[in-house]
């Protein structure tokens, strides 16, 4: 992971009921009712308009994802090209992996404290420093410590884009504002931009190995600091430069209503933390999106540890599977930014958000399902099933994330959004570790792939009853 309306139809009692459990209508329905003030505004907003808002979204979500598709197809092959044996990859990987575990709680946390933009940008240094440090260094303990500031990075933006576009338009629009669109074109630009940096970073190496001496041109111009697969991450510097920058200039937000001090840090984000902990605890509809996360998160470790392999044995040879995975890990993103910019229309025609998590995740499991009765079938029919079962994993994860997030932002309130966020990121990392080690202890075939399906279908399966309408709880600050 690294991708995330219900107009037309007559609002009658049961909708009532459910718009005032969500804290306002569905996406893209007509409402006549008057825009109140969001209850955690005291003052007439005055930031960018609901438009200009989703716009800015959309572009720090494209901006900061793309440089991680950039570096994802060269990665391995670059740290190993630098010296480092597979043992020691894996440990530049848990690194990254361990780190961000860390630090995703505080980092929410912090956020909903000091404010979106300022976390967001340190976000983007960190990341420009840590491939930059990829993309130069030779030495273990350096490529390591660029792997842990990545986590870092990837930690740190866990949160604070969406949450300030969920603020903003809330501030403009109130509480019944449209959100399921905005969050959906945001889950799409980041598959989207996930998908080209990872067809630019695979074939930017390969067009300068190009010619009778491969790379050995530009070794020579830096005195072997750069090579061909370095490149795309230090192309990913210069574009979390950018991002950093419009960043900095685009995502405007209300002064914070007293002075942030490093002591005030210090005893507001453990609180902050804490409350978004025990809001996952007592909440039913919080407490399903964070098990679906850890699904989503079953079902995508499945696919990174199953498939490379699944790849190689289909092509014959391990650099042959290697190309195959990368193509079929940008078209697993295109088909994930599809679904998230199809997410508002599944809404619609499911009739409400929770039944479009159900459809999104069912068509999930059928697509995991389907690998996992396919994999001992030879063939060019059972291959091209395969590819689009391959396909149909994404597109739902894809349409199932935008309706989650809006339901999720509509049981929190402004001060606790981010940790929420990062709370949500936890469980799907925490179970996606937990079901990696799971899937490679099991036998080879169709058990562990059928292992990811069920428990899928076990997140669907947590949306059939509808839940019952609650307070939003104040999180804020809470001990």
């Amino acid at each position: 992971m690294p991708a995330r309306g219900d107009g037309g139809r007559p609002v009658d009692e049961t909708r009532r009921g459910e718009d005032a459990r969500k804290g306002g209508p569905h996406q893209g329905e007509a409402d006549t009712r008057k825009a109140q003030p969001h209850p955690d505004e005291g003052t007439p907003a005055t930031g960018p308009d609901e438009r200009t808002a989703r716009r800015r979204y959309v572009t720090v979500s494209f901006l900061f994802w793309l440089p991680a598709g950039l570096a994802l197809a060269p990665m391995v092959l670059l740290l190993t090209e630098r010296g480092l044996a597979l043992a020691a990859v894996a440990g530049a990987f848990a690194a990254h992996s361990l780190t961000a575990a860390a630090l995703e709680l505080p980092t929410g946390g912090l956020s909903d404290v000091v404010g979106r933009r300022v976390v967001l940008a340190w976000a983007g240094v960190l990341n420009a420093c840590a491939l930059m440090l990829v993309g130069l260094g030779s030495a273990p303990w350096v490529l390591a410590l660029g792997m842990a500031l990545m986590g870092a990075g990837r930690a740190l933006s866990s949160g604070p884009a969406e949450a300030w576009y969920v603020d903003t338009v809330r501030a403009r629009s109130g509480p019944d504002a449209d959100l399921r669109t905005g969050l959906a074109r945001g889950s799409a630009a980041a598959s989207g931009a996930i998908a080209l940096g990872t067809l630019l970073g695979g074939g930017l190496p390969w067009l300068l190995g190009l010619g009778p001496d491969p790379g050995d041109w530009l070794r020579r111009a830096t005195s072997g600091l750069v090579v061909p697969l370095s490149v795309p991450a230090l192309l990913g510097v210069a574009v979390q430069i950018v991002f950093v920058l419009h960043v900095l200039r685009a995502l405007t937000e209300p002064r914070r209503p007293t002075a942030v001090t490093a002591r005030a840090i210090v005893g507001t984000v453990p609180g902050t933390v804490a409350a978004g902990l025990r809001l996952g605890a007592r909440d039913a509809l919080v407490r399903r999106v964070l098990m679906t996360a850890g699904a989503a998160g079953t079902a995508l470790a499945a696919l990174e540890l199953l498939t490379p392999g699944r790849a190689a044995a289909l092509t014959g040879t391990a650099e042959s599977g290697a190309v195959l995975f990368a193509g079929l890990a940008a078209a697993g993103f295109i088909c994930s930014a599809l679904g998230s910019h199809l997410a508002p229309l599944v809404a619609r025609l499911a009739g409400s958000g929770e039944r479009a998590v159900l459809t999104s995740l069912a068509v999930s499991a059928a697509g995991l399902l389907t690998l996992g009765v396919t994999v001992s079938v030879t063939g060019a029919p059972a291959t091209a099933v395969a590819a689009a079962g391959y396909g149909l994993v994404y597109l739902g994860l894809g349409a199932a994330g935008p309706s989650e997030n809006d339901l999720l932002h509509r049981r929190v309130d402004d001060s606790g959004r981010a940790t929420a966020l990062s709370v949500q990121s936890l469980a799907q990392q925490l179970v996606g570790a937990l079901a990696g080690l799971a899937v490679g202890l099991l036998p080879a075939g169709p058990l562990p792939w059928l292992l990811g399906a069920f428990v899928l279908l076990g997140g669907a399966l947590l949306w059939i009853r509808r839940t019952a309408a609650v307070p939003v709880p104040e999180m804020g600050g809470a001990a």
